[in-house]
């Protein structure tokens, strides 16, 4: 690993901890890079998990003292996902490289039509379904969603995002302090499997951390203090961005090789 890497890696995770803890998307930037420094996908998926740990649990910190995490109802969301995402990650250690391309692109367009359908009660929630107990159709769906973040993790941001506000009624700074906690009760399962598999790179993943840990810190406390307006202006400027990718405007990979 040379000294541009090293600086590469932490810019980039810098860039992935404040797109993931505010929004969603952010993996495709450390996707790329990982694969653009000559990881094969699978163990590029792999690597990025160590950094998403480190970045979740600094995130998740971050929220609980300031007082905006419903561990409670984060806790029943997170169990399901869990389970899910053990499933997924035995999928994403098997699965065909040139499959795990295309399913990027599939996903980008899925995620748009969520984050762009009905938006006022996306972005503000409802007190009242808030105050409602978990029901079991909500853990269904993020039984499903855990699936997918063991699979690929890219974007799964923007699916906890929709189903903690239009399921359970939170706004987006506090639906944000709930993605960041579930991601956290998840993550360290699948990145398991790909440990047992020997899909992770260390050295590669814990640079990545790095950046990651400033990125999450820096974002977790804007979101307390700049409110619900800066987190939406921020996940429309990452889905332009991301959507960007999958259109084929633009090539992150080539742009960080």
């Amino acid at each position: 690993m040379t000294a541009i890497d090293v600086v590469l890696l932490i810019f980039a995770g810098l860039m992935v901890g404040f797109i993931n803890t505010l929004a969603g998307g952010g993996s495709i930037v450390s996707l790329s890079v990982l694969m653009a420094l000559g990881l094969p996908p699978t163990l590029a998926n792999g690597t990025n998990r160590i950094a998403i740990f480190i970045q979740t649990l600094t995130a998740t910190s971050s929220f609980r003292q300031q007082k905006v995490l419903d561990t409670k109802k984060a806790f029943h969301m997170a169990v399901p996902a869990t389970i899910g995402s053990v499933i997924g990650a035995f999928i994403a250690v098997d699965i065909n490289e040139d499959l795990f391309e295309k399913a990027i692109g599939v996903i980008m367009l899925i995620m748009l039509v969520f984050i762009f359908y009905n938006p006022k009660k996306y972005i503000y929630g409802n007190k009242e379904i808030e105050d409602k107990p978990v029901t079991w159709k909500t853990y269904v769906i993020f039984f499903f969603i855990g699936i997918y973040g063991g699979f690929l993790h890219m974007g799964v941001g923007y699916f906890l995002l929709t189903a903690i506000v239009l399921g359970a009624g939170y706004d987006l700074v506090k639906a944000n302090a709930i993605k960041v906690f579930v991601v956290l009760a998840y993550v360290p399962f699948s990145l398991l499997v790909f440990i047992y598999y020997g899909e992770v790179n260390w050295l590669y993943g814990l640079v990545l951390a790095i950046g990651n840990v400033i990125g999450a810190l820096v974002a977790s406390r804007l979101a307390v203090s700049k409110g619900v307006e800066f987190v939406k202006w921020v996940i429309v400027i990452v889905i332009l961005l991301t959507s960007g990718q999958m259109f084929g405007l633009y090539d992150l990979k080539e742009v960080f090789s």
